[in-house]
Parts: structure tokens; C-alpha cells; sequence
């Protein structure tokens, strides 16, 4: 097998036990020799394909945009009619399995990183971005079937984005034991609301 060959299947690999690392161990405790030791290898193999533990996160944060912003569950193109479309996709974003579609460990360990390196903070935002472009687009499908009626889609979506962010910060510090989606179903008929009541 030629080289290239063996990095492409080696890297995502290395990368998926990286991952189960930090959700054990956090940023602090992630070393590329707990990585070797999952894997049953030896730390030059991964020094080898990515030369510090810093490349390795940002090819983590990388792998994981596509993870992020296009899981199965998104996909509602077998939806044909409008309004149904437009509650799966709201019971879809503030449901919990989207909400942990990331390890919130993991996810609130890279926005903790992004304020103290830029290479992390630009991969992301462009995590963050891309979700945000992707429900404007959804939004603007569903202003053109008179379901959303907001003038601002960007600012809709904006407004969406820091909702589902705030889930689980709000399950970590203000939910009292109460389950995750009893908020969550009140922040989804908040932002519901916001979307398709008509502005006076």
C-alpha cells in the first residue's frame, strides 16, 4: 500500500481515538501518548502523520465540521410538504441527539481553545459558520412557503445558533436535574414563535 494510501486510512483513525481521549481526558489531559496507548501503537506513528498535538486538533476540528453540519437526521429532503418539513427540522435542532452531536466537553474545550489560538478559533468558526449558512438556506426555503415570515434571515439563523448553543449551558448550570428537553422544548416554541408570527 502506498504511502498516501496508508494516511488516509491511519489519520482518520488516529483521529476518532484522539476524540475519545479528549471526551475522557479534556484538553488538558490529552497527550499523544494516551492516543498511542488506546491505539495499541507506538506516539512516533502519530508524530509521524501530524508532528504536534496541535495539528492534531485542528485536523480534529476539521473532521469534525462535516460531522456537525450534515448529519443523517438533517437531511429532510424526503419531506415534501413545507410545514411538516419545517417542524422535523425545528424538532430536529433543539432535539438532544443534535444537541450531542458533538461531546460538549469537546465542543466547549474547542471554543475555550479558539480565544487563545486563532488557527483553532478560524476552523471554528468556520464550523459555526457553515451550520449558520445551512439554516439560512432551510429558513429561506420556508419564507418562500409563507411559514417563516422574519425579514432578516441571517439574523434569524444567528438568533437560532445561540438558542441551540445555549442548551447546554443551560443543562450544565440552570437546569436544576430537570431533563434536557423539557428546556429545550420551550426554547424551540421561543424560537418557533419568533419565527413565523407576523411583525405589525
Amino acid at each position: 500500500m502506498r504511502k498516501n494510501q496508508q494516511a488516509e486510512i491511519r489519520k482518520p483513525e488516529i483521529l476518532r481515538h484522539y476524540y475519545q481521549v479528549l471526551i475522557k481526558e479534556g484538553f488538558e489531559g490529552a497527550s499523544i501518548g494516551k492516543i498511542a496507548k488506546r491505539m495499541d501503537i507506538h506516539p512516533s506513528l502519530i508524530i509521524h502523520y501530524f508532528q504536534t498535538k496541535e495539528n492534531m486538533t485542528l485536523e480534529l476540528v476539521k473532521a469534525l465540521i462535516d460531522r456537525y453540519e450534515a448529519p443523517e437526521y438533517l437531511q429532510l429532503d424526503h419531506i415534501s410538504d413545507p410545514r411538516e418539513r419545517f417542524q422535523a427540522f425545528m424538532d430536529t435542532l433543539f432535539s438532544l441527539e443534535w444537541s450531542r452531536t458533538l461531546d460538549p466537553g469537546v465542543h466547549f474545550g474547542f471554543y475555550y481553545l479558539s480565544f487563545r489560538k486563532p488557527a483553532v478559533r478560524e476552523r471554528f468558526e468556520e464550523m459555526i459558520e457553515r451550520f449558520r449558512d445551512h439554516l439560512v438556506d432551510e429558513l429561506d426555503r420556508f419564507s418562500r412557503a409563507g411559514i417563516v415570515r422574519v425579514e432578516d434571515l441571517r439574523v434569524a439563523a444567528d438568533v437560532i445558533v445561540t438558542l441551540i448553543e445555549g442548551l447546554e449551558f443551560h443543562a450544565h448550570f440552570l437546569s436544576d436535574g430537570r431533563p434536557f428537553q423539557e428546556f429545550a422544548a420551550a426554547a424551540k416554541k421561543l424560537a418557533i414563535s419568533i419565527l413565523t408570527e407576523k411583525s405589525d
